[in-house]
């Protein structure tokens, strides 16, 4: 399967796959309530998990007023939807402060009813090139050990990445915190890139 992502001067990428379309855009403030209740329906998320979730969207939409700034790759952070007739995914990325191009991405999430049908990795995919075109170097995820998020894991694992660390008991009692790596390279960012 081939992606080609074609850029636009509002960062409105599309990517068409041999049979399909999927537009990958920035985050509006439009999207906010959506976004919540996506991360709802995972039921991954505690509820004051979701209200930080809301926090962090509106302390994005308050002060980033530069809506180029990852185009031109300036963005120390950056929150991407995948719009398919609706949101059915989100991303949210940022650089790791006093590292060397070293990026975390803090979540991802698919709605579950448009899970297992490509959706994140596709996501996934974006925000790796994303990062290889601004030169960056390593991307980290961060997830929980628990039994609720095998599916998670093993998606990461089908993605490329290497847990590099875990963290005993750091949710809670029994909730590990695994961190999966992934070395970013110029030549998988610019696979399929136009521009």
């Amino acid at each position: 399967m081939t992606t080609v992502v074609m850029p636009s001067p509002l960062l409105v990428d599309l990517l068409y796959t041999h049979t399909e379309f999927v537009m990958i855009r920035l985050t509006t403030p439009d999207d906010t309530i959506a976004l919540i209740a996506l991360a709802d329906a995972t039921g991954l998320f505690e509820s004051e998990q979701l209200e930080e979730l809301g926090k962090l969207l509106s302390d994005y939409f308050s002060t980033n007023d530069d809506n180029d700034s990852l185009r031109d790759g300036k963005a120390g952070r950056f929150w991407l939807t995948d719009d398919d007739n609706g949101v059915v995914g989100v991303a949210y990325c940022e650089m790791e402060q006093m590292t060397d191009r070293t990026w975390n991405l803090q979540l991802l999430a698919i709605h579950p009813d448009c899970q297992g049908q490509g959706h994140g990795t596709k996501l996934l995919r974006y925000v790796e090139q994303t990062l290889t075109a601004r030169s960056g170097r390593v991307l980290l995820v961060e997830t929980s050990g628990t039994p609720d998020f095998d599916r998670t894991r093993a998606f990461y694992h089908k993605c490329g990445y290497e847990e590099e660390a875990r963290i005993r008991d750091f949710y809670t009692d029994g909730a590990d915190k695994i961190v999966y790596r992934k070395v970013l390279s110029a030549q998988e960012g610019n696979n399929g890139m136009i521009g």
